[in-house]
């Protein structure tokens, strides 16, 4: 951990170390050795952080390998060049195959939940009898699901925020009213939050109510170890079951791999590296997977983006940073119709905005110029749920490093073009001067009849239309039926008896709102079925 020596606000997880915590950074020079625990968990995001609180709550010794760097709350200096590199995959520029889609992912402790914007929602109703209905998830109803994502919610503070909008978030409000359609604020996991903003760059309050603030730090007291910049190599199986789990020491930037090896021997094993790393590891240890099931039907909410200029000042880059949401145009759509997407207004940060920005030279740096009065918003859409949206599909580099295809098909393409439309119609309604769809040169107009008439007559395609996604999800499903899912509704692995998968790589298709409280409540459910398998207290009555 980095000590800039220069953060007045306590650092709890500085204190945990200090006070014993067992933490193993493989970067570090040392010997290869092996560990033995109940459990190990590879990744420590929303489902490996909630697994690790949960399980070693029930009494399981439990070893957390995180492929990231530890970071905590004196690391996190609102600082885009420092963030970037520091805390995501690749330095925030993730691609799919063809380099159309820019996939934001964490890489450090407590990985995208570290760096996320806090939005909390629960998974729609929709989604769910969606999964009941066409992939047999009979326990994973509304009412079923209801007292996990309560508990969840009550664990990581999860409620309405009730501080006044930024001007971007307000704008959104100001918009859908004018149009006149439903728009709603966002709930979010932060318990003392200063509204500075900067939530993608990590909290430097502690004020994010995540597994690195909450999970990861309860496992850590109860005598939990954590391994940092380690990636997981290969599960290596026993028969019918994993024996141990090869781990690979990174460098100190946590992307180029070492020297230094750890064999992890454990009763269970979890794999819980999210939706591109978990089918990267399975097709890594070549686990079993007779119907060719991993890392097919990988999903993305892939995202659209539509800027513009404000007559007033926007400052996009302060007050909470994704506050106000319009589901107008999911909700006026049936799941297997036309592709629905969800509205919300990300935050504007110089350097995220100016990488965003279609252009070069000077009609670039004029759009920048206009900096204080941007705004942004992001069409979100849900994915998944009509055969012409099959996902992409994971597969293996030639280094074994994981990579994720997303073919758009014409039915994808529809739906960016009428989320170009809505979303410039969104902001003329809320007063703006320009708006620029993120598409081909970057033209900006001054009309919404010019740019509905433009975005009529774009030719979307990939690399003209920028694509980005935060959200990743499927790849490893869950379902009775093992030859469309990998796990079944318990998260264990349908061929190997002592596998699980606690992450988004489990759900049948995108959920089609901000995953990270869907991650939670799945992983709490699934975690304690391990626990009561597993915890001594049952071992005991056997």
């Amino acid at each position: 951990m980095a000590d800039n020596g220069t953060s007045p606000f306590p650092d709890p997880i500085r204190a945990g170390i200090a006070s014993g915590w067992k933490v193993i950074d493989l970067s570090l020079p040392g010997s290869d050795a092996t560990l033995e625990c109940d459990v190990a968990i590879v990744g420590s995001g929303a489902g490996g952080g909630i697994a690790a609180d949960a399980l070693s709550g029930a009494g399981l010794s439990v070893a957390i390998v995180e492929e990231g760097t530890l970071r905590s709350s004196s690391d996190f200096r609102m600082r885009e060049a420092e963030a970037y590199p520091d805390l995501y995959q690749d330095s925030a520029a993730r691609k799919t195959a063809d380099k159309a889609v820019n996939i934001l992912q964490g890489r450090c402790v407590g990985g995208g939940t570290t760096v996320n914007w806090t939005s909390s929602f629960r998974t729609p109703e929709a989604t769910l009898a969606h999964w009941v209905r066409h992939y047999g998830l009979a326990g994973y109803t509304p009412q079923a699901m209801a007292p996990w994502f309560e508990r969840m919610e009550a664990k990581l503070s999860i409620a309405p925020w009730h501080i006044a909008p930024n001007a971007n978030n307000a704008a959104l409000a100001t918009g859908a009213q004018a149009r006149g359609i439903a728009a709603g604020t966002i709930r979010r996991n932060v318990e003392g939050c200063a509204n500075l903003g900067y939530c993608g760059m990590g909290c430097p309050l502690n004020a994010k109510r995540a597994p690195l603030t909450v999970s990861i730090p309860a496992a850590l007291a109860r005598g939990a170890t954590l391994v940092t910049r380690a990636r997981a190599e290969r599960l290596v199986p026993d028969g019918e079951r994993i024996a141990t789990l090869d781990v690979r020491g990174m460098d100190a930037s946590g992307t180029v791999p070492g020297t230094r090896r750890l064999t992890v021997r454990a009763r269970a094993f979890i794999a819980a590296a999210g939706a591109i790393g978990t089918p990267g590891l399975l097709l890594r240890s070549a686990m079993p997977d007779p119907h060719g099931v991993v890392g097919r039907r990988t999903f993305l909410h892939p995202v659209v983006v539509s800027a513009a200029v404000m007559a007033q000042r926007i400052d996009g880059h302060a007050g909470a940073p994704q506050t106000v949401y319009s589901d107008h145009y999911l909700d006026s759509l049936p799941l297997d119709g036309p592709v629905g997407f969800k509205i919300e207004a990300p935050p504007v940060h110089p350097v995220l905005a100016a990488i965003t920005l279609p252009g070069h030279g000077a009609d670039h740096a004029r759009f920048m110029r206009s900096f204080p009065n941007m705004h942004v918003l992001l069409a979100l859409l849900r994915d998944g749920f009509h055969p012409e949206s099959p996902g992409g599909t994971v597969r293996l580099r030639d280094d074994g490093t994981p990579l994720l295809d997303y073919p758009f098909t014409p039915y994808l393409w529809d739906g960016v073009r009428r989320a170009f439309r809505a979303m410039a119609e969104l902001q003329f309604a809320a007063g703006a001067t320009r708006v620029m769809p993120i598409h081909g040169d970057g033209t900006a107009y001054a009309t919404e009849r010019d740019a509905r008439r433009a975005i009529d007559g774009f030719t979307l395609a990939p690399l003209v239309t920028p694509i980005v996604s935060a959200h990743v999800m499927g790849g490893a499903p869950m379902g009775p039926d093992a030859r469309r899912a990998v796990v079944d509704a318990s998260g264990r692995h349908h061929q190997v008896g002592n596998l699980f998968i606690v992450d988004g790589s489990l759900f049948p298709t995108s959920i089609g709102a901000n995953p990270q409280l869907s991650i939670y409540a799945v992983a709490a459910r699934i975690a304690d079925g391990i626990a009561a398998e597993l915890s001594p207290a049952r071992a005991a009555t056997r």
